[in-house]
């Protein structure tokens, strides 16, 4: 049987073979059909996922189906008419399953892709990419400094892959200068992708991990953009110094001088000096929402209206969104609305004895258990899976209360999601940059296992600072 053959009997089977087995022989007490169902669609999503073998995005909306189908209010009448009995258990309003397409989430990172689109079509980016390379010369290792920077911080508000696909394409033609066996070259394909995964971890918008973390991130546990970029900038600022340090240090260039050759200047367009005036009021309400009140929900629909008003993105661009990210992210919206309101998710940590474990092994276990998991799979997917049952486990266990209880676990699971680097398949970012045929898969794992390591040590380190302030 072929490998594709073997992972689509597995993603279908494993799923079926969950949902035949009685409710009863499942280490759960008075498991209901409602839960018992729910399993069976987050062993279909897990292992979909991980497989592939259809669109991750696609996964996303079948699970989003399925559930309206098998455990919504407007299910099939057949499967739901015991609906409310204890030992079926209480269906979910097939509207709330149905809003998870409209969350705050969604229309978070709606706002981030206007912002990327018009910045990209007005060549904001392109130019700021060449304004801010000026001063760092012509020295290689000072050059990757630069672009690790630069691709840092439009990471921080531009998707991950746009943002690599632009840095990649400055790159290119300078890496056709180098020796093929210059490990500069190397270090220079590689700058990249590590920066755009890094710079991600800064904002809620930088990466899906952060913002679906904001999903369980409320009421008093909720954090606005300001203060996420609070403690997510110093971290990136860190993690992306130890990068740079490594990479120059593990593949040294040979070549003493590069030259970046970046044409271009700022359009003068009163539709540029609009982008170019949005672009800097969005981002500096972001940062301001303890001021005026806006969160940053809020704040995100602004571009929208604006560059939509004004013709600046038209119909044509809006073909061009990451659709694909946003029912992804809707999809993981859905399951953990699913483990949630079906009652699993409490049930499932209540029958485990968390409470007898000690808090800093569940802290450690849950944030190592993200980053292995993003190592093989989406982060985004990774986190998908992973956050409703860790938030679910920081109200529970009362143990972690006095450590920051679920802010705790949910921020270190998100942060650790995005530090799953060491494989082409990781990353969208790595796997652009693999694509060039500069880099080897060895390469990669070398230094994306290092700095991901290191990235979690400094999770530790951040969320015990965060507590000492009292953030937490």
């Amino acid at each position: 049987m072929s490998e594709n053959k073997l992972k689509s009997v597995a993603s279908f089977a494993v799923p079926l073979v969950a949902l035949i087995i009685p409710k009863e022989w499942y280490p759960i007490e008075n498991l209901t059909v409602i839960e018992h169902r729910v399993i069976a669609l987050f062993f279909l999503a897990a292992t979909l996922w991980m497989t592939e073998i259809i669109p991750i995005y696609a996964t996303s909306i079948l699970i989003i189906v399925l559930e309206l189908i098998t455990i919504s209010s407007s299910g099939l009448h057949v499967l739901i008419k015991n609906a409310g009995t204890p030992a079926f258990g209480d269906v979910i309003p097939y509207q709330e399953i149905m809003n998870t397409f409209s969350s705050p989430i969604i229309l978070l990172f709606l706002g981030g892709f206007f912002l990327a689109m018009a910045s990209t079509k007005y060549r904001l980016d392109q130019n700021l990419a060449r304004v801010l390379l000026k001063p760092f010369g012509k020295n290689p290792t000072h050059i990757i400094m630069g672009l690790m920077i630069i691709t840092a911080f439009f990471s921080m508000f531009m998707s991950n892959t746009a943002t690599t696909a632009m840095m990649l394409s400055i790159v290119a033609p300078v890496l056709l200068y180098f020796d093929q066996k210059d490990p500069g070259k190397i270090g220079l394909a590689l700058c990249i992708p590590l920066a755009a995964n890094i710079g991600g971890l800064g904002t809620p918008i930088g990466t899906p991990p952060n913002a679906l973390a904001l999903k369980y991130l409320t009421g008093l546990d909720a954090i606005g953009f300001g203060q996420w970029m609070s403690f997510g900038v110093p971290f990136v600022i860190i993690l992306l110094a130890i990068a740079w340090y490594l990479l120059v240090r593990m593949f040294p260039p040979d070549m003493k001088e590069v030259s970046l050759d970046i044409k271009g200047e700022f359009l003068k367009t009163p539709k540029a000096m609009i982008v170019y005036a949005t672009f800097c009021l969005t981002i500096l309400l972001w940062l301001f929402d303890f001021v005026h009140g806006m969160n940053s929900y809020t704040v995100a629909m602004i571009p929208v209206g604006v560059f939509l008003s004004f013709n600046i993105i038209n119909k044509e661009d809006l073909k061009r969104i990451s659709w694909d990210v946003l029912w992804l992210v809707s999809g993981g919206i859905a399951l953990g609305l699913a483990l949630a309101k079906s009652g699993l998710a409490e049930h499932l940590v209540t029958s485990i004895p968390f409470n007898d474990f000690s808090p800093f092994v569940i802290i450690v276990l849950t944030a190592l258990l993200s980053a292995l998991m993003a190592n093989f799979m989406s982060n985004t997917a990774t986190a998908n899976l992973l956050l409703p049952i860790i938030a679910t486990i920081g109200v529970t266990v009362v143990s972690l209360e006095p450590l920051g209880g679920s802010k705790m676990l949910v921020l270190g699971t998100a942060l650790a999601a995005s530090l799953g680097m060491a494989l082409p398949i990781s990353t969208p970012p790595n796997a652009l940059a693999h694509a060039t045929g500069v880099i080897q898969t060895k390469d990669m794992m070398k230094i994306g296992l290092i700095v991901g390591c290191i990235g979690l040590l400094l999770v530790f380190l951040t969320l015990y600072i965060l507590k000492l302030v009292n953030f937490l």
